[in-house]
C-alpha cells in the first residue's frame, strides 16, 4: 500500500476559509481527497463546498473522525493549530505554513514526539499518493500512479523531477515534500523507513539541497539498512558559501552543508547522483532494468 495517505484517509483542513485554504481545498476535493471537515474559529455551523466547518478541532474530530490534518493557518497562529490537532488525536499533521519561528518548532517537535503524532513540514508542499489522495498544494496533473517513491526538501524542484519521471514512464507510489526549514517534523530517514517497508515502492528518488546534514544522515542509513535502489539530486551546487538559498535550512556552515559533501556521502553509499533533473529517470532506468 502507499505510505502515509491513501483513498481511505479522512482529512481535516485547518484554516479552510482563508485564501490559500479555500483555494487548495477545492483542488484537493477535485483530486478525490476525502475531506471530512474544516476548522475556522467563528465560522462554525457554516460549510465550504459541502464540507462542514467547525469552530474547534475538538468538535470536528467528535463529529467527523478525521485522522489527518492539513494546516493553512498564518504563522502567528500555526503553532497553536498544530497543538490543537495533536491534542485531539490527529495522527498525521501536514503544515503548509511558512515563517514559523525555529524556537517554536523545537517545542512543537518535542511535543509531537511525546504525543506520537507524525508531522510533515512546516513550509512544505505536502503529500500525494497519485490517483488516491492529495494532502497538499502540488500540481496534481504531473503525477502518475507507479512504483517510485519521492522524498524532497524542495517544492518546485520536486515538481520538475516528478514531471521528468512521469514523461519517461516512471509513476510514483507516494511523493512527500518534507520542507526546507531547519526544524521539520519528518526527516529523510523517517520517510525512507516507510518506503523501505512499502511493497508498492521499488525505488526512491531523494531530492536534497545545500544546508544541514540530513542528506549525509540519509546516505548512512541507506548504506546500512535501505533495501531498494535510490537516485539522488542535490540542488545548490553553485551556491556561494554562507549564502542562504531560498529555504531557511539551505545555508552552508563550513563544509558540512555543501553540495559536494552531500554528493560524496551518497556516492560512497552506492547512491547514484544526477547532475541535472532530466538525468534522474535515466539513472533510474539503469538501476531497474
Amino acid at each position: 500500500m502507499a505510505i502515509l495517505i491513501n483513498k481511505e484517509t479522512r482529512v481535516l483542513v485547518q484554516g479552510i476559509t482563508g485564501r490559500d485554504g479555500s483555494f487548495h481545498t477545492k483542488l484537493m476535493l477535485e483530486y478525490g481527497t476525502n475531506i471530512v471537515a474544516g476548522v475556522t474559529p467563528g465560522k462554525g455551523g457554516s460549510d465550504y463546498l459541502g464540507i462542514p466547518i467547525f469552530d474547534t478541532v475538538k468538535e470536528a474530530v467528535k463529529k467527523t473522525s478525521p485522522n489527518t490534518s492539513i494546516i493553512f493557518v498564518p504563522p502567528q497562529f500555526a503553532v497553536d493549530a498544530i497543538y490543537e490537532a495533536a491534542d485531539n488525536g490527529i495522527s498525521l499533521i501536514v503544515v503548509i505554513t511558512e515563517g514559523i519561528p525555529i524556537h517554536d518548532m523545537i517545542k512543537v517537535k518535542n511535543y509531537l514526539d511525546r504525543k506520537g503524532a507524525k508531522l510533515i513540514g512546516p513550509n512544505c508542499p505536502g503529500i500525494i499518493t497519485p490517483n488516491e489522495c492529495k494532502v497538499g498544494i502540488m500540481p496534481s496533473h504531473i503525477f502518475r500512479r507507479g512504483r517510485v517513491g519521492v522524498v524532497s526538501r524542495s517544492g518546485t524542484l520536486t515538481y520538475e523531477i516528478v514531471n521528468q519521471l512521469t514523461i519517461n514512464g516512471f509513476g510514483q507510489s507516494t511523493a512527500v515534500g518534507i520542507g526546507g526549514d531547519p526544524i521539520i517534523g519528518s526527516k529523510f530517514i523517517d520517510i525512507l523507513k516507510l518506503f523501505n517497508e512499502d511493497d508498492e515502492t521499488d525505488a526512491v528518488v531523494l531530492i536534497g539541497e545545500i544546508g544541514g546534514t540530513d542528506e549525509q544522515d540519509a546516505a548512512e542509513y541507506i548504506k546500512k539498512e535501505f533495501k531498494k535502489p535510490v537516485v539522488a539530486f542535490i540542488a545548490g551546487r553553485t551556491a556561494p558559501p554562507e549564502r542562504r538559498m531560498g529555504h531557511a535550512g539551505a545555508i552552508i556552515s563550513g563544509s558540512e552543508g555543501t553540495a559536494e559533501e552531500k554528493i560524496k556521502a551518497f556516492e560512497s553509499s552506492g547512491v547514484k547522483v544526477a547532475s541535472l533533473p532530466e538525468e534522474v529517470p535515466k539513472l533510474l532506468s539503469k538501476l531497474l532494468n
